[in-house]
C-alpha cells in the first residue's frame, strides 16, 4: 500500500538523528557483582566475577582471572542477563502527547489508526529511536519491534537503521500499514528483499512478519484477513524461513488456526486472556508460543478475558513478557514482572505455583526462547554473547536487599539500572547512554510528532 507520505519518503535521513558511533567491544570483567546467571550449571553467585572478551562472555566465577581487563565495579549491585521484551510496537512511541486514558476518541487505538498513515519515513526511525533509547535505559537488551505500519520498503529501511544504530538485539516483524485493505497482502516483495539485504549472521537483527488479525473482527482498526490471506501471507513467511506474529485480542484464534493448519511452533501470539483448556493442549502440541504484555492488558475491561499466565505455564505453553507499546506507560520490565506476578496471586494464589525467580525467567532467557536466540542469549553462559545489565541495590527503594529475585519483582524499577550491555558493548552506564544523543533524539521525536499533527490536521 502506498499513498501521498510514501512519495514523499523515498530517502532516509532528513530530520533523523545522525547515526550514534557505537562503543568498540573490548575486553572487561565485572568484579564483586551478586550475579543471578539464569543458568541452572552455572548457578548464582552471590559475590562473583564475569569476563566479557571480543563481545562473548569468557568465564563466570568467583575471582576470575582477568589480567589486563578493565574493571566494571559489581559492589553493590546484580549482574544478571538483560530483559528479552517480545513485542513493543516501537513506532507509536511518538503518540504520547495526545493518548488519553480517559477519553476514548483519543484512546491508543484511535490515535495510531488515525496519525499512523501520515507518518514519513524519517518519522518512523525517529519514534523507534525514541523507543529503543528508552528500552536501553530500563534494562533491554533485547526487542521485538512489532512493526505494522510499514508504509513503504523506506519505512521499512528506517526501522531497521534505528535499530541497527541504537545497537540493540531485536527481531523486526514487518507488516502491513495502517489502514491497508484486508483484501491486499503486505508486501512480500520487500519482505524477501529486507532478508536479504538487512539480515545478517550476527545474530544482531532477525525477521519475521507481523499478521493481523485472523477470524477476530473485534478490533477493525487493525485488520482482519481471512484465511486465505492469511496462508498466503504466512505462507510466504514461512517459505523464507522467518517466524509468524499476531494478536489474539478478542474471540479466541487458535481452533480455528489449528484446524486450518496455521497453527505451528513458529508462531507466537499476543495477549492470552481468553484460550481454552482444548487450545492449550493444541498450542503444546504445536509448540505455539505466547507473549502476555500485562501492564497494558491490566488496564482492559473485564469481558476482554484475564490474563491467563498460570493457566498456560500449567499447560506448558512457552510464555514470554512483553512492554507492547509506551504511550500510555513507560517501559518498565520490573513493573511487568510484577503486575503479572500479583494478577496471578490475585487469581489462583497457590493453586498454580509461581515464583519470583520464575518471573525474572519469563522476562529474560524465556523470552530468548521465545524470539529464538537463546543460544547466544538470555542467560550468563561461558560462550554466548554479553547482553547483560548491572542493577543498583544501594539505591533507597532497594536497600537492604534480601533475597534478589523478591527485590527485582517487588521492588525494583527502570532508574535502578545502571548500566546495559549488549553484545558486549557497554550501551547505558551510570544512568546515561555512551552512544546515543539523548537532547537530539528527543528534539527530533518532538519535531516528527508536531509535523505528523501537522500533516493529519489533528485539533
Amino acid at each position: 500500500m502506498h499513498d501521498q507520505a510514501d512519495a514523499q519518503s523515498a530517502t532516509t535521513g532528513q530530520g533523523a538523528a545522525p547515526a550514534a558511533t557505537l562503543p568498540a567491544r573490548g575486553e572487561f570483567v565485572v568484579r564483586a557483582a551478586h550475579v543471578l546467571s539464569m543458568d541452572p550449571k552455572v548457578g548464582d553467585l552471590p559475590t562473583g566475577d564475569v569476563h566479557v572478551r571480543d563481545g562473548a562472555i569468557v568465564a563466570i566465577g568467583a575471582n576470575v582471572n582477568a589480567a589486563g581487563a578493565d574493571v566494571i565495579d559489581g559492589r553493590g549491585m546484580i549482574c544478571m542477563p538483560g530483559f528479552v521484551e517480545t513485542h513493543w510496537h516501537h513506532w507509536t512511541s511518538l503518540f504520547r502527547p495526545v493518548i488519553s486514558n480517559d477519553d476514548k476518541a483519543r484512546g491508543y487505538f484511535p490515535v495510531t489508526s488515525r496519525l499512523g498513515p501520515h507518518m514519513m519515513a524519517d518519522d518512523s526511525y525517529n519514534s523507534v529511536q525514541l523507543g529503543l533509547a528508552e528500552a536501553l535505559s530500563a534494562g533491554v537488551t533485547t526487542t521485538h519491534n512489532w512493526a505494522h505500519n510499514v508504509r513503504s520498503p523506506a519505512h521499512a529501511d528506517a526501522e531497521l537503521r534505528a535499530m541497527s544504530d541504537t545497537g540493540i538485539r531485536g527481531r523486526f516483524a514487518y507488516g502491513s500499514p495502517q489502514g491497508a485493505p484486508n483484501d491486499q497482502p503486505m508486501d512480500l516483495a520487500d519482505l524477501a528483499r529486507v532478508k536479504r539485504d538487512w539480515i545478517k549472521n550476527d545474530g544482531m537483527l532477525t525477521l519475521g512478519i507481523s499478521s493481523r488479525n485472523v477470524g477476530d473482527g473485534t478490533n477493525p482498526l487493525r485488520g482482519n484477513i481471512s484465511i486465505e490471506m492469511a496462508k498466503k501471507e504466512w505462507g510466504a513467511a514461512r517459505e523464507l524461513g522467518l517466524t509468524i506474529t499476531m494478536h489474539t485480542s478478542g474471540a479466541s484464534p487458535i481452533k480455528l488456526l489449528n484446524d486450518t493448519g496455521l497453527l505451528g511452533p513458529d508462531l507466537q501470539l499476543v495477549h492470552p486472556l481468553l484460550t481454552t483448556a482444548e487450545e492449550r493442549a493444541m498450542m503444546k502440541e504445536k509448540g505455539t508460543r505466547y507473549t502476555t504484555s500485562p501492564v497494558g492488558e491490566s488496564q482492559r475491561p473485564a469481558s476482554a478475558g484475564v490474563i491467563q499466565l498460570g493457566e498456560l505455564l500449567e499447560a506448558g505453553v512457552p510464555v514470554s513478557l512483553s512492554i507492547d507499546h509506551t504511550t500510555n506507560y513507560n517501559c518498565d520490565c520490573f513493573g511487568c514482572m510484577r503486575m503479572a506476578y500479583s494478577l496471578h496471586k490475585h487469581r489462583l494464589g497457590n493453586k498454580i505455583p509461581l515464583t519470583s525467580r520464575r518471573m525474572v525467567e519469563l522476562a529474560t532467557v524465556d523470552g530468548a526462547r521465545d524470539l529464538g536466540v537463546a543460544d547466544r542469549v538470555g542467560s550468563l553462559t561461558p560462550g554466548k554473547r554479553a547482553d547483560l545489565i548491572l542493577v543498583r541495590t544501594t539505591d533507597v527503594n532497594m536497600t537492604p536487599m534480601g533475597d534478589p529475585y523478591d527485590a527485582l519483582v517487588s521492588l525494583a524499577q527502570p532508574s535502578n539500572v545502571d548500566t546495559t550491555i549488549v553484545d558486549g558493548r557497554i550501551l547505558y552506564r551510570s544512568g546515561r547512554h555512551t552512544a546515543l544523543d539523548h537532547k537530539q533524539i528527543v528534539a527530533n521525536a518532538t519535531k516528527s510528532f508536531a509535523d505528523i499533527r501537522a500533516r493529519a490536521k489533528w485539533p
